[in-house]
């Protein structure tokens, strides 16, 4: 989902259309989320297939069993830029197609994952509010990706009640979501404050936090650029109210959050933080600042936020460069790969 985001973040910057080739870049960037989404996925289901106790183990384990929301949102990124992007090589037809399969399949594990996680952390799991990390957000945040990707998918429904169905399940997934995330952030933060710094491989997940935040103001641009006609009036003059009074104070925020985790995570760099795959939790919430930039600018015409979104956009790019660099890296060593040492036993 870093990656796919990367491509449909860039294609929405202002001025993007008029940069020769880089439509095509982006487009080739958008098919290489396409293969690693298929590469992971055979991955996972030969996982459960081959090694179903451990499969099972993980989703029991309440450090692995957010990361459920995950798949969820990687669907829905990869099936919104077939749309934004991959039309471009594979025609409107398909590219609706293969939207509506991801769109739905990412939608309906994401409601899943949003309540069978909460469900197995109150009876299965046993947690401790000193537990409390930015992880737990993620399969809450599932349902807000599906509303902000959601309205790609309106205007190729039949108008009338379809279009008007769609759109207002995916307000309904975007209440979901920013409820459960106001319920869900206090823990988190007040972790933060009690419990001190989070320890340094986890340190970059505090942009996680970004997530909700950037893909609500996102969702919300969405909601009014294709409400008109879908929508009596005077809601769909409503949708553009909220997109402006919900979306400024909001990336507000997130800025304000965006200044906080860096200096965390400068603090644990200088104590010595190494690369996790934690370092991808700076990609995606990155990527849904900069969707939600893109869209406050061209609701309000503030030339202040195209460069935000630029700006942004550029840290994104450099994100995702130094998570893939180290990535691969990785994956060649075998060291991303190798299963876990076995802890020596002290013999009497």
């Amino acid at each position: 989902m870093g990656t796919a985001i990367l491509a449909t973040a860039g294609a929405g910057l202002p001025g993007a259309a008029a940069v020769p080739g880089l439509r095509t870049a982006l487009t080739g960037v958008w098919a290489l989320s396409l293969v690693l989404l298929l590469a992971l996925l055979c991955a996972r289901a030969l996982h459960w297939t081959h090694h179903r106790d451990q499969a099972r183990a993980h989703l029991l384990d309440p450090a692995m069993a957010p990361f459920y929301g995950c798949l969820a949102m990687a669907l829905l990124a990869v099936g919104g830029g077939a749309l934004t992007l991959g039309a471009d090589w594979t025609g409107t037809k398909a590219a609706v197609a293969v939207d509506a399969v991801l769109f739905t399949a990412g939608t309906v594990v994401g409601l899943a994952a949003a309540v069978a996680v909460p469900y197995l952390m109150a009876v299965r799991h046993r947690v401790e509010p000193g537990q409390a990390t930015p992880v737990w957000l993620l399969p809450l945040v599932a349902p807000m990706v599906s509303a902000a990707l959601g309205p790609l998918l309106v205007p190729h429904l039949p108008a009338g009640q379809a279009r008007e169905t769609l759109l207002l399940g995916c307000v309904g997934l975007f209440g979901v979501s920013l409820l459960a995330t106001l319920l869900m952030l206090p823990l988190v933060f007040g972790r933060l404050i009690t419990g001190g710094p989070l320890p340094l491989a986890l340190t970059p997940t505090l942009f996680l936090v970004l997530g909700p935040l950037g893909q609500s103001t996102t969702a919300v641009d969405k909601f009014a650029d294709v409400a008109p006609g879908v929508v009596p009036a005077p809601y769909s003059d409503g949708f553009s109210v909220l997109a402006v009074l919900y979306g400024v104070p909001v990336m507000g925020f997130a800025l304000l959050w965006s200044a906080l985790a860096v200096a965390h995570v400068l603090r644990a760099r200088r104590e010595g933080m190494g690369f996790a795959m934690t370092w991808w939790a700076f990609t995606f919430p990155v990527g849904t600042c900069v969707t939600g930039a893109e869209g406050l600018a061209r609701h309000t015409g503030l030339a202040v936020l195209e460069w935000l979104a630029i700006g942004l956009y550029a840290v994104l790019v450099a994100a995702w460069g130094v998570a893939a660099l180290h990535t691969v890296r990785g994956v060649v060593s075998g060291a991303l790969l190798a299963g876990p040492r076995p802890v020596p036993v002290a013999l009497p």
